[in-house]
């Protein structure tokens, strides 16, 4: 399983999943996306630090893996190349999005609700209080420093230069693409999330949502409410490697 982090974190924020038990069972991969963490900043950020450039960095490292089929986690950011990587990766096996609305193109406000979170999103340089806010307002009051060092680490191009890039409409259209993919599609949001219009993704005809829902959860799931979005994960897992992840098999 690939794990995706959002923009300006780092794959330390999947410590629960890399460290848990269902990690035993699994071969779990997190890496930092270009610009992120322990990850140099792109050589050319026009090109890398778009959603296309970035689910191509994602192929890429599966490919140096030598990792033919995946199953694909993707939290905020990661959940939208996770969709991108949908029909640049044919051996994805399955996908689990969370607080990544799948708008089309130039209707991403039809997806999140109107916050200043979301101009810090897209602002390249953070002050020290913006930082603050912006991981409280996407982790929660449980975010630890390692998170806001992460924040106040990423490079600042990334920021604005993905907001140009979806602006103009680089990339897949995400609802049509998860609205005709027959790759198994879990949804899993946090309840508390403050910055995605959840009501959005109940709109979307999916083509293959498994348990036929959307699932709401704690804020943040996979950090803050580990013990609600443990067994969730491993279910979808299960389901997906005996193929039972359609949209036929309700739990």
């Amino acid at each position: 399983m690939l794990l995706i982090h959002g923009n300006s974190f780092c794959r330390g924020v999947f410590r629960n999943q890399m460290q848990g038990q269902i990690a035993k069972k699994h071969r779990f991969i997190a890496f930092d996306l270009p610009g992120h963490g322990q990850s140099s900043n792109a050589a050319d950020p026009k090109l890398s630090y778009t959603l296309p450039g970035l689910a191509d960095a994602a192929v890429e490292l599966l490919d140096e893996l030598g990792i033919a089929e995946v199953i694909v986690f993707g939290w905020s950011l990661g959940g939208h190349i996770g969709i991108e990587m949908i029909p640049r990766f044919p051996g994805m096996r399955g996908l689990m999005i969370c607080s990544a609305p799948p708008v089309s193109h130039n209707q991403m406000s039809q997806g999140f609700n109107a916050s200043p979170h979301l101009g810090v999103a897209s602002k390249q340089e953070l002050s020290e209080a913006e930082v603050n806010a912006f991981v409280e307002g996407t982790i929660g009051k449980s975010a630890e420093p390692f998170l806001r060092d992460a924040v106040a680490r990423a490079d600042g191009r990334f920021r604005k230069r993905l907001f140009e890039a979806a602006r103009a409409g680089e990339g897949v259209n995400q609802r049509l693409i998860l609205e005709s993919s027959p790759v198994p599609l879990a949804v899993v949001n946090g309840g508390a999330d403050r910055l995605v219009n959840l009501d959005y993704f109940d709109t979307v005809a999916y083509a293959n949502l498994w348990e036929g829902r959307c699932h709401r959860l704690g804020h943040a799931p996979f950090w803050e409410a580990q013990e609600e979005f443990a067994p969730v994960l491993e279910r979808f897992l299960r389901d997906v490697e005996t193929g039972r992840g359609t949209n036929f098999y309700k739990d």
